[in-house]
């Protein structure tokens, strides 16, 4: 729970000056005037007091224990007094102060040498170059913020400081509270791995935010964040992932997959619901932080205008994860029952532009009670002859009443106000359209459904690794990164994946005996390890007919290889079984620098270069998640097959998307890898890999 940094008995403030405009005195006062019961130590080196508080020259002049010390100095002086905590057996750390790695150089060095000495004392540290700490719930502040957040459940951090204040000041506007408040820095030591560890079945955080420029150890963020997400919400905002990777990408999947994949497969595999903007990150915090969990996906919807019900039922419907709830004829009854004639008593449920709260009390009470609605979303635009807070009041009684998810959207801002704060006083999120309140719901029902799933089950087949890794140090011992068709071939029959017939005839009439003895019609195909892209230059040949055709197309691939790439190593040319036509998948994987290999599945030839129809998740995959990858890709329905066409082997394709995550998994060297097209046939026949191509690191 790293208690030592957000519930400390006493604290340290080194650097706490007695001038009110110095930083250490901020963050004295920020301790001492927002109710932190612990005990208060201001470091420095000549002040006899600092805001009536008995100051030290340094924490070894402290006469009793130290749990916490703030750092609020110039960084070429924190080493020395993290030696003096040390000696102190001070076991937390926020260090403030700036001019570390954020500044090149000697600050990296200085950074390193930090981290060194908090490790060798076995402290726990948030920074350096942070805005600190707030815990509301031991009434710490241990921060420059200009504020103290309100009491709330909602656990925030963030990688940016001036993110944090701004959240801050207008969480205050707004009345959302929070229980942790931190700011990471530099996040030398405690970084979000460390916090959702931490926060993790927190029992005064109900949700988990965070604001993520960069992830250190990705690994380990999935794992912990599996773990977290079974328990407590998280909803994560990352920015900065439409740069590029830094390393040119030479194959189909290394130019499709980017950060942004990677991250976007990340979240979906550990669980993490994701926020595209500051206002849906809050948007989703208040629904997990106000409401129980939906336990179901069926929505009603109350409103007293026809528009904003029609935009909330295609919000439902678009969703994905909700559906509109069907009432039972009872529940339709009792609306007939309540409701003026004129009124819809289906859902949405109309209660008419002039209705007042009595109505709305009656169609929320209805539909609540059904047990065919999980959950309900209430729309209200202010009309003349609105009750406008006895509504709100009417709302948050049968909420609490019902024990079942209730969102809405008080539409407007000028005449509702008063009715605002009161339904945030009670606890039901507002959003000021209906779409939103719709989005917070779909966000529940996601992680609902997260928390359902059965342990992932991955997928180990018997493979022959020895082989493989032989291969790839001949490879090396060559100077080559790219394996030639043949050894990636033989990578692939190392790791059971079907493929075609395929021999290599190293002259003219060795290429047509082997065509004859695999059998007309082949394929054929120049065999080097220095040609990349053997179509662009005419080494491939679809189709070869008879034994004269062979040798012909053997010299004239020979021949085109050779005035393309006169230093080109020229293997041979490779003579291939042709394989009936399939629906064509493309299965290849990129190393993302911060996760690993990622894996791209989507439908072969123009699917793939046009419309970038990919699916990507990280390695190693479960068949779940596999399952769920290939039904994740637009052109799927091809698969499933379409017009009478019988479906395609799918199982087959997702063994292969097993056994490539086997493969990326077992040699971390593999960097980019592709198996286009890969032929799926029919139900029950199988699926073949036609070409392959593996480029290591």
């Amino acid at each position: 729970m790293l208690e030592e940094i957000f519930a400390p008995q006493s604290v340290a403030i080194v650097g706490a000056s007695p001038e009110p405009t110095r930083l250490g005195h901020s963050v004295l006062k920020n301790i001492v005037q927002h109710g932190f019961q612990g005990r208060i130590y201001p470091i420095h080196p000549s002040a006899q007091e600092v805001l009536d508080l008995s100051a030290y020259a340094s924490v070894l002049d402290v006469p009793d224990s130290v749990d916490l010390a703030v750092i609020v100095i110039p960084a070429k002086y924190v080493l020395d007094v993290i030696d003096q905590c040390g000696q102190k057996g001070i076991r937390g750390l926020i260090v403030i102060s700036a001019g570390f790695k954020e500044v090149g150089g000697h600050g990296k060095e200085l950074e390193r040498q930090l981290l060194a000495k908090v490790q060798h004392y076995g402290m726990r540290m948030v920074g350096p170059n942070c805005l600190g700490v707030i815990d509301t719930i031991s009434r710490l502040n241990a921060s420059f913020a200009a504020l103290m957040p309100d009491d709330g459940e909602i656990a925030f951090m963030s990688q940016s400081g001036a993110l944090c204040t701004a959240t801050l000041d207008w969480s205050k506007t707004q009345g959302i509270g929070f229980s942790r408040f931190v700011s990471l820095g530099n996040k030398s030591d405690v970084d979000e791995v460390a916090l959702l560890r931490a926060w993790n079945a927190d029992p005064h955080s109900k949700v988990i935010l965070a604001y993520l420029e960069g992830i250190s150890n990705g690994p380990a963020f999935i794992a912990a964040a599996r773990e977290v997400t079974k328990n407590t919400p998280v909803v994560a905002l990352k920015s900065g992932t439409t740069v590029a990777g830094t390393r040119a990408a030479s194959s189909h999947t290394g130019s499709l997959a980017g950060s942004e994949s990677a991250y976007e497969a990340a979240f979906a595999q550990s669980g993490i619901l994701r926020a595209r903007t500051m206002g849906e990150l809050f948007d989703l915090a208040m629904a997990f932080s106000y409401q129980p969990l939906i336990t179901g996906n069926r929505v009603a919807i109350v409103t007293n205008a026809g528009g904003p019900g029609i935009i909330a039922t295609d919000a439902i419907e678009r969703s994905g994860a909700l559906k509109m709830a069907e009432f039972s004829p009872q529940t339709i009854e009792c609306l007939k029952k309540h409701l003026p004639a004129s009124a819809n008593f289906y859902n949405p449920i109309d209660v008419i532009g002039d209705a007042r709260s009595d109505r709305y009390e009656a169609a929320i009470e209805a539909a609540l009670a059904d047990p065919g609605v999980d959950g309900a979303v209430v729309l209200f635009t202010p009309q003349a002859i609105s009750d406008t807070e006895q509504t709100a009041l009417v709302i948050s009684d049968l909420a609490a009443k019902h024990n079942k998810p209730v969102v809405t959207s008080f539409m407007g801002a000028y005449s509702i106000g008063s009715a605002l704060e009161l339904l945030n006083q009670r606890r039901i999120p507002n959003y000021q359209f209906p779409e939103r309140a719709v989005q917070a719901l779909a966000a529940m029902a996601h992680h609902r459904d997260w928390r359902q799933q059965p342990t992932p089950e991955y997928a180990t087949f018997d493979v022959d690794r020895d082989r493989v890794r032989k291969l790839f140090e001949k490879v090396r011992e060559s100077r080559r990164v790219e394996l030639g068709e043949l050894e990636a071939r033989e990578v692939i029959e190392a790791y059971g994946m079907r493929l075609p017939q395929s021999r290599l005839a190293r002259t003219p009439d060795e290429a047509a005996q082997i065509a004859a003895e695999i059998g007309f019609p082949v394929v054929m195909k120049i065999s080097s390890p220095d040609i990349l892209h053997k179509s662009d230059i005419g080494g491939v040949k679809v189709g070869v007919s008879d034994t004269t055709a062979a040798r012909d197309i053997f010299e004239l691939i020979e021949y085109r290889a050779r005035k393309y790439s006169p230093d080109a190593s020229i293997w041979g040319v490779l003579v291939q079984e042709m394989v009936r036509k399939g629906r064509e998948m493309l299965v290849g994987i990129k190393r993302d620098p911060q996760f690993g290999p990622l894996i791209a599945v989507g439908m072969g030839g123009i699917y793939v270069e046009v419309l970038r129809d990919v699916a990507f998740r990280l390695a190693p995959v479960s068949r779940q998640e596999v399952a769920e990858q290939i039904r994740s890709i637009k052109t799927f329905p091809l698969l499933r097959g379409v017009r009478g066409e019988q479906p395609a082997d799918i199982a087959a394709a997702e063994e292969v998307v097993l056994r490539v995550s086997q493969l990326v998994t077992d040699f971390p060297e593999i960097v980019e890898m592709d198996i286009n097209p890969l032929v799926v046939h029919n139900q029950g026949e199988g699926a073949i890999v036609l070409d392959a191509r593996i480029i290591l690191a």
